[in-house]
């Protein structure tokens, strides 16, 4: 197998350099969604695109059961050296080359088994709602098995390693306003004041206590009072807050806790207080067949002394929610460490690019495992 992903070397390393180059921003990855679609049906893949968002999905194979393989498409809207721009600095660029890679080497390997294979491209990861959109779209209705990759920093996990399982958090992106009335700076008792507003609010989100023994937090990382005239009380202020949570059922709990402070603290000071969510993503539902499927594949590709356990991070992944809104679905990630250096979403982000080679690998033996099994009966 390694020989083959050495023959298809120069055409992977093409792949990433084009997808690095050219990145595009959540919901408009369309420029991506042509590139891969016609460098996929130049080597004879059947291509689904969508009318009503960019990415596409590739079946191959027929039959009953189903293992599906899943990339995200969009890069980061960041400042980089100075200037702002579409970036790749989460590693999305090297997901969709390592899944087109496993692809061709699936192709060359020329295995047949019983089953059918789909490979999904996913808009909008960083948005929290490309894969409920996938999900609107019922484009994994009909799938068994599911898996994905994601590169890890090299604070979580060394280059060259590998882990079969990533246990991502829960997270929500809430937008928020205070509604008041302004008020002369000599009159404070005409109006309310939104940055005292904000302040009781952000003390009552420092009470919250929820149970001690599951990873959260809960923070304001926004808040915009007032204007040019420091001689008027500003009434009114927008402001964002950040919550985190290691599983569903705490952020649960996270949420209600927030609104329960809200309209608290407007009825405190006789303001107006809105809460929107702008986006959220499900905490992980790691499947143990998949997650056994998984680490076999990392074990026959890097050896077993280059496993690790599986990572607990408080980073989220909208990939969880093919599962959460999907129960009868058995799914994993493989975490890939590769040198990735200073971090992810830092602008200048770099990592190793000989790892692709090695996710090509796992993410190919991981689909082959799972196939024999349901070949040989041994699936719950």
């Amino acid at each position: 197998m390694k020989g083959i992903i050495m023959e298809l070397k120069p055409t992977i390393d093409s792949v990433f350099d084009y997808l690095h180059q050219n990145p595009e921003i959540s919901w408009q990855e369309y420029k991506t969604t042509a590139y891969i679609q016609n460098f996929l049906e130049e080597r004879g893949f059947t291509v689904q695109t969508f009318d009503d968002c960019p990415g596409l999905v590739v079946e191959v194979g027929t039959g009953d059961f189903c293992v599906a393989l899943r990339t995200d498409m969009d890069a980061l809207w960041q400042e980089v050296d100075g200037q702002f721009q579409a970036n790749h600095s989460c590693g999305h660029d090297a997901h969709m080359t390592m899944v087109m890679g496993t692809m061709l080497l699936l192709q060359k390997l020329n295995t047949s088994y019983k089953g059918k294979l789909k490979f999904i491209f996913q808009p909008a990861e960083e948005k929290g709602t490309g894969a409920l959109k996938l999900i609107e779209n019922k484009i994994v209705n009909d799938v068994d098995f599911l898996y994905g990759v994601h590169l890890r920093p090299i604070e979580e996990l060394a280059d060259g390693y590998a882990v079969p399982a990533l246990y991502h958090g829960a997270a929500a992106f809430l937008d928020g306003k205070i509604i008041g009335v302004d008020a002369h700076g000599a009159r404070p008792h005409l109006g309310q004041n939104a940055i005292e507003v904000g302040s009781s609010f952000i003390q009552a989100i420092k009470g919250i206590h929820l149970d001690p023994m599951i990873p959260y937090t809960a923070k304001m990382t926004k808040f915009h009072a007032g204007s040019d005239s420091g001689n008027i009380i500003p009434g009114n202020a927008n402001f964002n807050i950040d919550l985190r949570a290691q599983t569903n059922e705490v952020m649960k709990e996270l949420i209600e806790k927030i609104n329960e402070i809200a309209e608290s603290v407007a009825n405190l000071h006789g303001v107006t207080i809105t809460l929107e969510t702008k986006a959220n993503v499900a905490a992980a539902q790691v499947n143990e067949q998949a997650k056994h499927f998984m680490k076999k594949a990392i074990i026959d590709s890097l050896g077993e002394k280059r496993l690790k356990d599986p990572i607990i991070t408080p980073g989220g992944e909208d990939f969880h929610f093919y599962t959460l809104k999907n129960p009868h679905i058995k799914a994993t990630m493989l975490g890939l460490g590769c040198d990735l250096q200073p971090g992810l979403h830092h602008p200048k982000m770099t990592f190793n690019h000989s790892s692709l080679y090695s996710g090509i690998e796992i993410l190919a033996r991981t689909i082959i495992n799972t196939l024999e099994a349901f070949e040989k009966g041994e699936l719950s």
